[in-house]
Order: C-alpha cells, then sequence, then structure tokens
C-alpha cells in the first residue's frame, strides 16, 4: 500500500508544478493558520460560516480546510506523500470552487477560474506522483534497493 501511495513518474515536469502549488498553499494555510501576510488567523477563521450548510459544526470543516491547505502544501512541496498532499488540496480546491466562487462567474477577482487552476494541478500531480526530486522518489528507490538485494532494478 505505501509503495503505491509514493510511486511516482520519473518525470521532471512534476517539480515546477509541486512549487508552485505547495508555495501558494504553504502561504494560504499560514493565513488562515498563523495570522501571517494579513491573514486573519485560526481562531477568526473557524469563527466563519462554512461554504455548505450540511458542513456542521463550521469550526471542525474550516480548521480541516486549514490544515489541508498547510500541511498538503508542505507534503507537495517537499514531495513527501505527494498523491495524498494533492487529494487533500484537490478536495479542499473543489469545495472552495463549488460552494464559494461558482456563484461568482469563472473571472478573477472573486470568480473560479483561480481555484480551478489549482484544482487541475493537484489533480495533475496525484495522477503522476512527485517525480524527480521528490521524497517519494528518494523512498521508493531506498525501498527498491533494499528488496533487490542492494542492486539496482
Amino acid at each position: 500500500m505505501f509503495r503505491k501511495l509514493i510511486s511516482t513518474a520519473p518525470m521532471w515536469t512534476t517539480v515546477p508544478l509541486r512549487i508552485a502549488l505547495g508555495v501558494i498553499f504553504i502561504a494560504h494555510g499560514s493565513q488562515k493558520l498563523f495570522g501571517m501576510w494579513g491573514g486573519r488567523g485560526f481562531s477568526a477563521f473557524i469563527g466563519g460560516e462554512a461554504p455548505f450548510s450540511f458542513m456542521r459544526p463550521a469550526w471542525f470543516w474550516l480548521g480541516a480546510a486549514v490544515f489541508s491547505e498547510f500541511l498538503g502544501g508542505i507534503f507537495v512541496l517537499t514531495g513527501f506523500l505527494t498523491r495524498l498532499g494533492a487529494l487533500i488540496i484537490a478536495f479542499v480546491m473543489l469545495t472552495a470552487m463549488l460552494g464559494v466562487h461558482w456563484k461568482n462567474g469563472f473571472f478573477l477577482p472573486i470568480g473560479m477560474e483561480y481555484t480551478l487552476a489549482l484544482l487541475g494541478i493537484a489533480i495533475a500531480l496525484l495522477i503522476a506522483g512527485g517525480g524527480r526530486a521528490s521524497v517519494d522518489e528518494a523512498l521508493l528507490l531506498r525501498r527498491t534497493r533494499s528488496s533487490s538485494g542492494g542492486r539496482r532494478r
């Protein structure tokens, strides 16, 4: 199971995608979690309204979104459990897109185009994995070497 989670395509294409998505979500998560860069901070954020009425209690779901953004960003940026990080980011973006931005149309500043782009990047990383220069790749290579008696396959 763990091998499937960390499996990755041996490509460099994922590196700029991981860097961009990871930095964006660490920054957004830091705004909501720590109040950095003009953010409201954790207490204020979880005191808000959830995007859907079935998301009760709202503080739980909003708190889950904060930690998903921050930890998902760290996972994606480092390439450690990239698919898990991309999955939780995809859930947050799907919720934001459908629950907040959809009603405002497509274009920025409050439309859904930005969330759609981030969702697309997350899905690409979910499919491909961390790629080159990722912790996932290093772990996979180490596991492969140890299971083959130290020989490279």
